[in-house]
């Protein structure tokens, strides 16, 4: 709508920026205490892990109990990976080290409940003084967002680590800059370097795809999880609807399919990965992995399928068992495509009775297809609705 004031587009440039900022501060209030909770629970699963006599054993049945029970209880974000990382920052970033630092003493922890914490001074010595902490407390020892110490966990070098923190406080890091700075070794080519200072100056500098919008922060998946909020921005909703309907349909051709799981995770060195469903083919002895895309096919798709394969070959079958095949599919716009990946079978007879006894390719396409038109018809139905009321 256009209309004639004078003026008009100095004001609604004011009052964008004011809502960007206030959203920008709304983010980094919640970011604090998110991260301070998660330190508090990390404290509590370590006090927790020293009643136990095998220490190992003892804290994976706790991380994975309390990953269970809290996902029931809160939702998502309480995976064992993500409780194990809590249990990680505050075994990385002691408070008390810091703060006994500055006052000469020792200190223990102590929630609002009056739970004691002892801790580890600079001396190595276990010592304890009265303290108590508040959340608030807590989040002010922790200046960057949660998202920011969930890359640092990924560092196992301490001496890097507190590079990166530093670094990425003094000059202002988004996570996408700080992410790129670890993947590119920035603090070990800052070691090696003979002009340190002109490096670290050249690595303040962002590019253009470090920055991060007022909306992709609100919509972090981290932030919307912690407030319990539905991850409607960083799960598609229509990638998630045809899952679904997939699933549905597979177990519907017959017997063989046998349902295994959903999001399933994997990890390959540092990095997490996963499949969007695992069925077990009963006829033909082996796992199936099948990927969807909300895209074109690319041979980018067909390496990663591959990595899934050589994974799930090792880590997942059983003895006896064929090796996995993979089927990814594409629902890209007007048209779906599914495609097995058999490359890796042993021999050309087992690829044979492979495509003899899976689903043949252009069926799972037409399904897909008409899976997705029927959901962005539903979407806009739903849609009209919603105005007309």
């Amino acid at each position: 709508m256009k209309l004639g004031i004078k003026g008009y587009s100095t004001i609604l440039s004011d009052v964008a920026g004011l809502l960007e900022s206030a959203r920008r501060v709304s983010v980094r209030a919640t970011n604090a205490i998110m991260t301070a909770t998660y330190w508090e629970i990390g404290r509590r699963i370590v006090e927790y892990e020293q009643e136990g006599m095998d220490k190992a054993e003892y804290g994976k049945k706790i991380i994975e109990r309390l990953s269970f029970d809290l996902t029931k209880r809160f939702g998502r974000g309480f995976s064992k990976r993500n409780v194990e990382q809590m249990r990680l920052f505050y075994v990385y970033w002691p408070i008390a080290q810091t703060l006994s630092a500055q006052s000469g003493k020792s200190l223990t922890l102590s929630d609002e409940s009056g739970n004691i914490s002892k801790v580890q001074t600079l001396s190595g010595k276990l010592q304890t003084v009265d303290a108590k902490f508040t959340l608030k407390d807590i989040a002010n020892r922790f200046p960057l967002p949660w998202s920011h110490y969930v890359n640092l966990l990924s560092v196992k070098n301490p001496e890097a680590r507190a590079f990166y923190e530093t670094e990425a406080l003094r000059g202002g890091w988004s996570v996408r800059q700080l992410e790129r700075q670890i993947n590119t070794q920035f603090y070990e080519r800052t070691a090696l370097s003979r002009d340190k200072a002109a490096m670290l100056k050249k690595g303040a500098k962002p590019l253009p795809e470090d920055a991060v919008t007022p909306e992709e922060e609100i919509k972090d998946p981290l932030v919307l999880e912690f407030l319990g909020l539905k991850d409607e921005y960083s799960e598609n909703d229509l990638e998630e609807a045809l899952i679904y309907q997939l699933e549905n349909f597979l177990l519907e051709l017959g017997g063989d399919f046998t349902f295994v799981g959903r999001q399933r995770r994997l990890r390959i060195g540092d990095e997490w990965y996963r499949v969007d469903l695992l069925f077990y083919h009963r006829c033909l002895r082996c796992l199936v992995i099948i990927d969807l895309k909300l895209g074109k096919f690319t041979h980018a798709d067909a390496g990663q399928m591959h990595l899934y394969l050589n994974y799930a070959r090792e880590h997942w079958t059983h003895a006896g068992e064929n090796p996995p095949v993979g089927l990814i599919l594409c629902a890209q716009k007007d048209h779906a495509v599914a495609r097995y990946a058999l490359e890796g079978l042993p021999n050309k007879v087992l690829a044979a009775e492979y495509r003899t006894a899976l689903p043949d390719e252009k069926t799972l396409a037409a399904e897909i297809d008409k899976t997705r038109r029927m959901l962005e018809g539903r979407a806009i139905m739903k849609s009209q609705k919603g105005k007309g009321k």
